[in-house]
């Protein structure tokens, strides 16, 4: 039996052998038709990894190699209000002063669904917070994730006064975010307030762990940073933050803790900008500043979840030559006469210079 397996193995051997010996010749020939029919199978395999990716959960991270540019857009009334339920043709993009067909738009719909979005909270726990602020603020970021969870959302929750914690990184899971929120401690002895540090490690989580895509939408990328306006100690400056978060597409908000006097606010009609507000991070980077009055830190929350919910997605293919160039090239979207824009950035640099700085 041994000696009939071990012919019928030589036997089947030399039959490959002699067919691949009469294929050789005519191997020329059907050179070219053979790799078109690779470069098919190729496209196809591309196509169903494409796909696959459009089918990635919520909780999942999305990492493209997609040359689209998006942008985020805000649309404002003559009244300040923003502006819902515009559609892809009311909106015009501008690169360099050139208009470009919009490839993808995202936008909350009538039925409240809305885009995907990734959202870091940095919540300041430095000496100057009280205990009861910050349970005040843990109820109120509880409800900014109730409200923003109805969509395909994500959280991560950091912390910091004289460091930076990572309290949680992010997930779509209520208990892990509770457990985070739960675990909020003031750092009494803190003697600065990292909160320009906070708001760049946000930024590079965004940019490092975000997704860019899902389900064949652009997901929005936002940070929500809480504080008393006050940053002693940081290490980076806002310029450099401001110019990350325009590269990464990343929106900044902020809430500011009541640190003006009755007779500024009475004299003046608005709070006392405080370094923070000065130091131009959130409107360079299309946010929002709101002031909780009171401590009311629920209204103000809500304000800056009606604002994420109403800002629009815009996203282009640009020329490969400016993908490359290493310049500076100028983004406008413009919207419908009457109403204003702000946008999350104001252009793109091409890849040809990009060394991360620190």
């Amino acid at each position: 039996m041994r000696t009939t397996k071990y012919t019928c193995r030589r036997r089947a051997a030399f039959a490959s052998h002699l067919l691949l010996c009469l294929l050789v010749p005519l191997s020329a020939p059907l050179a070219p038709p053979f790799a078109r029919a690779q470069e098919a199978q190729q496209h196809v395999r591309q196509r169903r990894v494409a796909a696959q990716a459009e089918e990635v959960g919520p909780g999942d991270i999305v990492r493209t190699d997609t040359d689209l540019m998006p942008v985020e857009v805000t649309v404002r009334d003559a009244q300040g209000r923003a502006v819902r339920g515009l559609r892809s043709g009311d909106f015009r993009l501008f690169e360099d002063g050139v208009e470009r067909p919009i490839s993808f738009f995202s936008a909350e719909s009538a039925g409240g669904a809305s885009c995907p979005l990734d959202l870091v909270i940095a919540l300041d726990v430095s000496g100057s917070m009280t205990r009861h602020e910050i349970d005040l603020l843990r109820d109120a970021a509880a409800h900014l994730r109730e409200r923003l969870s109805e969509q395909d959302s994500r959280f991560a929750v950091i912390s910091f006064g004289m460091r930076i914690r990572v309290l949680q990184p992010f997930t779509d899971d209520r208990r892990k975010l509770e457990k985070a929120f739960d675990s909020i401690t003031q750092d009494q002895m803190g003697l600065s307030t990292h909160a320009y540090d906070a708001v760049d490690d946000a930024v590079r989580m965004l940019a490092r762990q975000g997704r860019k895509t899902l389900r064949g939408q652009v997901v929005k990328r936002s940070v929500i940073v809480v504080t008393d306006g006050f940053p002693i100690g940081d290490t980076i400056s806002p310029e450099l933050i401001i110019e990350r978060a325009n590269a990464a597409n990343v929106s900044v908000y902020s809430v500011t803790m009541p640190s003006f006097s009755s007779t500024y606010a009475a004299a003046y009609g608005k709070p006392l900008p405080t370094i923070f507000d000065l130091s131009g991070l959130v409107e360079k980077t299309g946010g929002l500043n709101v002031y909780p009055v009171n401590n009311n830190y629920m209204k103000a929350f809500k304000s800056l979840s009606e604002e994420v919910l109403s800002r629009y997605v815009l996203a282009f293919y640009p020329n490969k030559e400016k993908q490359r160039d290493g310049s500076f090239h100028n983004l406008r979207v413009k919207a419908p006469d009457g109403l204003t824009t702000s946008q999350s950035r104001p252009g793109y640099e091409g890849k040809g210079q990009g060394k991360e700085r620190r």
